[in-house]
């Protein structure tokens, strides 16, 4: 129980000195949960703690010397030298204790032990160490060792001395590792050839979790069965059993008996003595424990009498109703006596009024034991309201390979919220608290992002490890902070509907009366109106709910669709500020940035202003911004400022005066989860922790946006539920584009008589009105042009309009618990039929109808890019045909409604016996009559359980039962056309293991890109490569494309990933010149703040294949990283390594260039403004030679790579996202920075990947820009569809506009037709001025306001009336905003 008390310790060698840098709460009390200093120093101090600060700059600075045990003196006895490495500590005191026991014993022989935490061995010295303790040792043990680039230095130097050793010993690890095992005949070295049980064991990969299993159940037999085999190799094999006994036996006893039994048998100079040993003291594989009971118990009926008889329990835990929270732990913690912290959060549960079932288990399985001791057999309902996993690691599989559907099976069986909370592994508490990142990398991908894909939240640190014994000891904030959290998800399976208390959280973004009810894709009144008469209908308490959406938007905005600007929004409390300060503990920490309370931000000046409406026990809240967004010099600082005071303000009064039993946050994306704090694993400090407090988190999130959701799941402990972005549809043409259209049939029909010539020059002089001629080379007006160029200039004309044409877009903004019907999901299955699956062994259907005339459907989408006239008929004709197909399809499963009826039952007829299937019937009237039936039956197939899903329905379902407290089933998010298991939404979105990118089909896709890429530069630069390409790499387009984006960079420097056995990229190899065949490009990779969150891993992968090649012995015309890397060095007089620096991203805990803030509140200066901004908060690099470190700034060297760009590049990945719907993209956008550093002062290329369609494009940003502009902010079709959802849509609207400046202002590559044409649509048409006006005045204001930006800026040039005009709506939509006021 020693480790419930908490030690002060400092936090650095000469902390004495340093306290000044911390805050005022750690001077007071240097504990161990609460000693980070403030995050927003930067601007007044230079101090900030970091790991870079310490040592050797990796994560951990523990060394094995802790773990050295010599004899006192060896009284002539043989000396026997053991060496062992291991994942975690817990071993440590327990073999430590073993040894010390058998040298006070002084017989036999003397031990000498040393002990290597295998994330020590990236450590160069550390690993000379362990190579020289290699040299003299007689037993190697390991353990656990799952991480291939330490596994194989590990292997390296065991294999040098294995022959010479008397016993290598390896338990459950890579095969690499455990090839080395050798006692006496017995070896491993033949391991997954040789025929044996106990090699094919090895072998089984899909079984992954059952080896454990497996393995424990060989253990208990083997020897039994061995003992009476003659052989000495039945001996031998039986040793290394009883040791494998012996060691997951764990206690000094045990260790001891192994020790002597191994070293008694197989070192030479003890061969002649008899040691005895006693047997293992075998432990249950799995049971019951807890620190008070008298055993370990295999049955829960046996251990709940003795629970009930306990005389040591206070009076809540005797309350039959009290919460009972199941926790899972590692049998190996309890085995080796390192269990305190177990004990601390037993303790603390019970003393909170909450009974415990704490189950352990030996092997890599949980899932059996969670169902056989937490769910009832009888009546198969749980025992339990909530539980929590203390090991850390994925339900099923542990740190090897994993078994999510069954860990999901069983968890889907208990029925109630899953909490997977973290042990520190690979880091000591004092490291931990000193990072800027928070957890190791390695520990984020196996004890996080896995996880994840089970269901599990909340990854709350709860226990650290002493550097010296290491031992865990508990973090008592962490641990009360997990504790409440969990009793608080309990709560909700047991609470009544009609008392629950639900805060609803909308956001407000950019600040603005228009803007309140913000998220993407998501029509959010409409929405909540629909949740609230469900929650209604079924019990929940939500009185005065208005009669519509419209109703409500009037109450939370104060007055119907934002049409007065005082007293801003309807306000629900008034905070007083001493009220304030006794509510939120960490208010003094926010003063550095934001001054005393008030403050001016959602204040009065005397009052904290709450805003947001009240229905019965339901709280509709505007969140706050994060209130820096309108100031220039605030969004220059590097790092981002803590929340303010009305922010923290808005947290305190959801959780301690409304009292929410929930909070649900509405829709993509608030603030909260991107405050400033460690990345993951954070601590009582970091500001989402201490905003969030204890209210469980239910966030509504965008299916198509898996790492945001990921950062909320991680930062603001949310459980995350998908919702569908709205159904797409294709862009269609409309004025001068469908006359075009027109004119190309007519010239189809009619080329070869007479008409031909005089209808090319209609097509052009229509072209040139359409502003087409930037895109196509047209010829001059009246020029004669032979029959062939004709055609070659209508083709070209004729591809660009197909390209608008089937452009896909999504119409409308999404309303949940409204799926689309079935017609509406045609387009989006046209898009999942373009894609061939050959995994699955279905191809596309475009690659079916092309082989039926013979053709190649990747020949077919070349001719038509090249403007071949007879290609871009013949891809028409084929896309056509697929719309038709798929429409005849979707058309017999739908009902007169336009709903979709049962799939099943009309697919089986569609394709019982004798029948014509609908699509056969609708090819047999086109070209395509011979299509492929097998192949077309095999797609449909697929196509019909996408629809099924496309069109089901469980987002309200799935917040129903996140509000009960039952566990929501885990699915991955990301694009339903790559992906369809995204669907059905409503599902606890997560990502991927972020090991397992980039896999070997995005390897082959980014190839593609990156040749067309480099060819296109080519065309445009004289026949020259680039030599450096300035690329961003985003967290969801990684998801989505399973590492496209991240291959295309490994490609451009030429370097290829290697996956180890388990599939998992730990390691990059160069691709030799000779195959490459182009010279090495150059890069300047900027991540995203949420990549580099999500994928600190490969961060350093990058970092590392940049490296390798700067250092490859290659000439300079052939490898721009070294000639590059070789100048920097020069001139900064560093190493040819360090001047290789390449990867950068935002300092830890903050997120963009904020370049998108001061665009969208128009609050910056000039271009020169903007550039600051981007290369203040973007120039962190990651340094592969120091991960620990985290994030380190190196402006110089970011400016100088940038210096050397001749190209910028972006990728866009999925339809439902293009350059003007989000500001990212601007936002990290440096054509024009890099042109203001190179010093010829020429523009860079700038070029946009586009792979939301079977034939990926490589376009220029300008040609995207016009794309974006035609198929969105210009197309009727899409505008009306945003104004037909009202308040939103015109906000929709103005926002594209907005992105559009903001493409001006960082690249100069939006024409300025753009602008006119944006005028001529909104402005110069009188009813849609007035139906703008009306519909969201404040928004109408912005989109005013933007033009005459626009023009103010230089970005648009345009007639002084145009401009008279636009003052002249200004100043009428202004009075008429305050007029409503009056």
């Amino acid at each position: 129980m020693s480790s419930l008390v908490t030690t002060p310790f400092s936090i650095l060698p000469n902390s004495a000195t340093r306290s000044e840098g911390l805050s005022s709460l750690s001077q007071k009390n240097i504990f161990l949960h609460s000693c980070l200093p403030r995050k927003h120093l930067d601007r007044s101090r230079s101090f900030r703690v970091n790991c870079a600060a310490v040592g050797n700059g990796l994560f951990t600075q523990t060394k094995p010397e802790v773990r050295r045990i010599l004899p006192e003196s060896n009284q002539g006895l043989p000396r026997v030298k053991v060496v062992y490495v291991v994942l975690e500590a817990q071993y440590q005191s327990s073999l430590s204790e073993a040894v010390r026991t058998l040298n006070s014993l002084r017989k036999y022989a003397s031990f000498e032990v040393v002990g290597y935490l295998v994330e020590e061995l990236r450590d160069e010295e550390t690993y000379r160490t362990f190579c020289q303790d290699l040299e003299d040792a007689n037993i190697f043990i390991g353990s656990l060792i799952f991480v291939e680039e330490l596994a194989l230095k590990v292997r390296d130097a065991v294999e040098k001395q294995r022959d010479r050793m008397d016993a290598v010993l390896v338990f459950p690890s890579m095969p690499e590792v455990m090839r080395l095992n050798k006692l006496g005949t017995f070896s491993m070295s033949q391991l997954g050839q040789s025929k044996s049980p106990f090699f094919q064991l090895f072998k089984r990969k899909k079984q992954s979790a059952g080896f454990a299993d497996s393995m424990l159940k060989l253990v208990r037999t083997l020897p039994k069965v061995l003992k009476y085999l003659p052989s000495d190799k039945a001996q031998d094999a039986r040793l290394y059993i009883l040791s494998l006994q012996f060691w997951l036996g764990g206690s000094p006893e045990n260790l001891q008996n192994f020790l002597k039994m191994i070293a008694g048998s197989y070192v030479p100079a003890l061969k002649a003595t008899k040691i005895e040993y006693a047997d293992p003291v075998l432990f249950l594989d799995s049971g019951i424990w807890h620190p008070l009971a008298p055993r370990m118990y295999d049955d829960v009926k046996e251990y709940l009498n003795w629970y009930g008889t306990r005389r040591d329990v206070n009076e809540k835990l005797k309350d039959p109703n009290a919460p009972i929270i199941g926790l899972v732990l590692q049998r190996s913690h309890i085995v080796t006596g390192d269990d305190g912290h177990y004990v601390a959060v037993i303790m603390e549960l019970e003393a909170r009024g909450a009974k415990v079932i704490p189950l352990f288990a030996g092997g890599l399985d949980f899932s059996g034991p969670t169902e056989r001791y937490l769910v009832d057999s009888i009546t198969n309902k749980p025992f339990v309201n909530a539980v929590v996993s203390l090991t850390g690691f994925a339900l099923v599989g542990g740190p090897a390979r994993q078994d999510h559907p069954r860990a999901i099976e069983a968890l889907r069986k208990l029925d109630v919220p899953y909490i997977v909370a973290l042990p520190l592994v690979f880091q000591t508490t004092e490291e931990w608290l000193n990072s800027t990142l928070g957890l190791h990398p390695i520990q984020v991908a196996l004890q996080v992002a896995l996880p994840e894909l089970d269901g599990g939240m909340e990854p709350i640190v709860f226990s650290g490890r002493d550097a010296r014994t290491g031992k865990s000891h508990a973090l008592h904030k962490r641990v009360e902070q997990l504790c409440t959290r969990a009793i608080r998800w309990a709560e909700l399976k047991r609470k009544s509907k009609e008392v629950k208390r639900l805060a609803i959280t909308v956001f407000s973004f950019p600040p603005d009366k228009g803007n309140v009810g913000t998220a993407a894709y998501l029509n959010v009144f409409a929405s909540i109106f629909s949740v609230l008469k469900d929650l209604k209908k079924d019990g929940y308490n939500v009185n005065g709910l208005p009669e519509t959406p419209e109703g409500l938007i009037e109450d939370v905005i104060h007055d119907k669709e934002a049409k007065f600007s005082s007293p801003n929004l309807n306000i629900v409390h008034k905070m007083t500020v001493r009220e304030y300060q006794a509510l939120t503990p960490y208010a003094s920490l926010l003063e550095e940035s934001w001054g005393k309370p008030p403050g001016n931000l959602n204040s009065d000046g005397e009052h904290l202003l709450v805003y947001g409406k009240q229905y019965g026990n339901v709280f509709i809240g505007v969140q706050p911004t994060f209130g820096y967004e309108g100031d220039p010099m605030r969004l220059l600082f590097s790092k981002s400022a803590s929340p303010h005071h009305g922010f923290a303000a808005y947290y305190s009064f959801v959780e301690k005066i409304f009292k929410a039993d929930a909070v649900l946050h509405f829709g993509t994306h608030g603030s909260l989860e991107f405050m400033p704090g460690k990345q993951v694993g954070m601590s009582d400090v970091c500001y989402p922790d201490s905003l969030i407090g204890n209210i469980p988190n239910v966030y509504y999130y965008a299916a198509n946006n898996p790492s945001e959701a990921t950062i909320a799941k991680r930062r603001s402990y949310a459980n995350t539920i998908s919702y569908l972005t709205p159904p797409a549809e294709n862009a269609g043409l409309y004025k001068g584009l469908k006359q075009l259209s027109e004119l190309i049939s007519s010239y189809q029909s009619l080329k070869d008589t007479g008409r031909g010539p005089q209808i090319v020059s209609s097509i052009i002089s229509t072209a040139r009105q359409c502003n087409l001629d930037k895109d196509v080379d047209l010829p001059e007006e009246g020029e004669e042009l032979l029959p062939k160029e004709r055609d070659l200039v209508v083709g070209k004309v004729y591809s660009k309009i197909m390209e608008i044409e089937s452009r896909l877009l999504p119409c409308g903004l999404h309303v949940i618990g409204e799926p689309p019907s079935a017609m509406e999901a045609v387009a989006t299955l046209v898009n999942i039929a373009a894609l061939d699956r050959p995994e699955d062994g279905i191809y596309s259907l475009p690659g079916i109808l092309a082989e039926t005339v013979g053709r190649n459907i990747e020949d077919v989408y070349r001719g038509s890019d090249k403007g071949i006239l007879a290609d871009v008929e013949l891809l028409r004709q084929i896309t056509e045909a697929s719309r038709g197909s798929i429409s005849a399809f979707v058309d017999r499963t739908t009902n007169k409604k336009g709903q979709v009826v049962d799939v099943a039952d009309k697919l089986t007829s569609m394709l019982g016996f004798g029948q014509v299937e609908p699509w056969v019937q609708y090819l047999s009237k086109t070209k395509f009559i011979r299509a492929d039936r097998e192949k077309l039956r095999t797609l449909f197939d697929f196509l019909g359980d996408c629809l099924k899903l496309i069109v089901a329905d469980n987002e309200l379902g799935s917040l129903k039962q996140a509000l009960e407290g039952s566990y929501v089933e885990p699915g991955p998010g990301g694009d339903p056309i790559r992906n369809p298991k995204v669907l059905p939404t409503g599902k606890n979105i997560h990502a991927l293991d972020p090991q397992s990118i980039p896999t070997a089909a995005a390897l082959q896709s980014a190839k593609v890109v990156v040749d067309r890429l480099l060819e296109r530069q080519k065309i445009d630069n004289g026949g020259k490569y680039p030599e450096t390409v300035a690329l961003v790499l985003w967290g969801t387009d990684n998801i989505k494309t399973y590492g496209e984006s991240l291959a295309q960079v490994l490609w451009m420097i030429g370097v290829r990933p290697i996956a180890d056995t388990f599939g998992r990229v730990n390691r990059v190899e160069p691709v030799t010149l000779e195959e490459l065949g182009r010279p090495r490009v150059d890069v300047v990779v900027n991540c995203s703040g949420v990549f580099r969150d999500l994928f600190i891993n490969q961060m350093n992968l990058l970092d590392r294949g940049v490296k390798m090649v700067a250092e490859l012995d290659e000439p300079e015309e052939q490898n721009y990283v070294r000639k590059h890397a070789l100048q920097q060095a020069a001139e900064l007089g560093v190493s040819v390594r360090d001047a290789a620096t390449r990867v950068f991203s935002n300092a830890s805990g903050s997120y963009s260039s904020n370049v998108n803030l001061a665009v969208e509140n128009s609050s910056w200066n000039d271009e020169k403004q903007l550039q600051d901004m981007y290369l203040s908060r973007k120039s962190f690099a990651f340094d592969c030679d120091a991960p620990g470190a985290g994030m380190t700034e190196k402006r110089k060297v970011f400016e100088m790579a940038l210096s050397t760009a001749d190209a910028t590049f972006q990728n866009l990945d999925s339809s439902e996202i293009s350059l003007t719907d989000v500001s990212h993209y601007f936002d990290s956008d440096p054509t024009n920075l890099v042109q203001s550093l190179r010093r010829d002062g020429k523009k860079p290329s700038a070029y946009v990947a586009d792979t939301t369609t079977a034939n990926a494009q490589v376009r220029t940003l300008a040609e995207t820009v016009r794309l974006d502009a035609r198929t969105k902010l210009l197309n009727p079709k899409w505008y009306e569809g945003m104004m037909s959802t009202g308040y939103e849509g015109v906000r929709e609207i103005e926002k594209r506009l907005t992105n559009t400046v903001g493409w001006s202002a960082t690249s100069g590559q939006v024409d300025n037709w753009v602008y006119e044409e944006a005028n001529t649509t909104f402005i110069d048409d009188e009813e849609m001025r007035r139906r703008l006006m009306e519909t969201n005045p404040n928004s109408f204001r912005k989109l005013v306001q933007t033009f005459l930006e626009a023009s103010g800026r230089g970005y648009w040039e345009t007639s002084e009336e145009n401009i008279e005009r636009l003052r002249q709506l200004y100043s009428e939509v202004e009075d008429k905003i305050e007029g409503i006021e009056r």
